[in-house]
């Protein structure tokens, strides 16, 4: 797919750096990530953008992918989404939105074993929750949490590769 005028991915390549840093900083709060994909900039298509944004990943530090899942609230917990990330709410709001609508039974196990999680991992559980029932997100929680902190970082980064691509696609599509 090739770049149409006047489409999104123009108006963002287009952007002031601080401003095109801004709204990618929306996409993932890896601060390198963010240098990185500002760097590639101009983007000819949909494709090398979603590309770049995979290869720039996934060659980043661990240190990165920590900054990066630092920027997220945790499952479940809806007023630290409103209050601390008011600037990607509108990203955001949607991705997390069976969790508003769980049992607190389910709000409640989600939010001790987020707890466990933290303590045994040192960072949030990370999930692409879009699409998920908080059910889901709590049963994969569960199936996670035996994994050793490598194979967890790994998968959790591959989980915020998948969030940081549906919001490029809000940001461009």
């Amino acid at each position: 797919m090739t770049v149409h005028a006047n489409s999104k991915l123009e108006i963002l390549n287009a952007y002031s750096e601080e401003d095109a840093k801004e709204e990618l900083a929306k996409c993932c709060g890896a601060s390198q990530w963010v240098e990185k994909m500002l760097a590639r900039r101009p983007f000819h298509s949909f494709e090398e953008l979603f590309s770049a944004a995979d290869d720039i990943w996934f060659k980043l530090a661990a240190e990165d992918w920590l900054e990066s899942f630092s920027h997220h609230p945790r499952i479940g917990d809806v007023d630290s989404l409103r209050a601390k990330f008011a600037s990607t709410a509108s990203f955001c709001e949607n991705e997390q939105k069976s969790v508003c609508q769980a049992s607190e039974e389910v709000l409640h196990q989600l939010a001790s074993l987020n707890d466990e999680y933290f303590e045994k991992y040192g960072f949030i559980f990370i999930v692409c929750a879009t699409g998920k029932t908080a059910e889901q997100m709590l049963e994969i929680l569960k199936r996670r949490m035996p994994n050793n902190i490598d194979a967890e970082l790994k998968v959790a980064a591959g989980e915020q590769a998948k969030i940081t691509k549906i919001r490029l696609e809000k940001l461009v599509l």
